[in-house]
């Protein structure tokens, strides 16, 4: 499976992740950046400067593999909305 890296950026800082985790794709890490960026709002919310963050989301060669504004979390739904089917 991938490792992929999930680095924050606030402004021109960027916080790397060492770690990394190995998923199954790129949509699962989407997920996972998601599930993270909502986990360090909930815990550091008071922090204006996290509206501006970002999680650069890279794959094990250093590629940003997606860019997940910390805005872009909060906008989207936890499931999709139910089928009209």
């Amino acid at each position: 499976m991938p490792r992929y890296f999930f680095n924050t950026r606030i402004g021109q800082t960027l916080i790397p992740d060492p770690e990394g985790a190995e998923l199954r794709d790129p949509d699962h890490a989407w997920r996972v950046a998601r599930a993270t960026i909502r986990q360090i709002l909930q815990e550091e919310g008071k922090d204006p400067s996290l509206l501006s963050a970002s999680l650069e989301v890279t794959d094990a060669a250093g590629e940003i593999v997606l860019e997940f504004p910390f805005t872009e979390a909060l906008e989207i739904p936890d499931e999709p909305p139910p089928s009209q089917h």
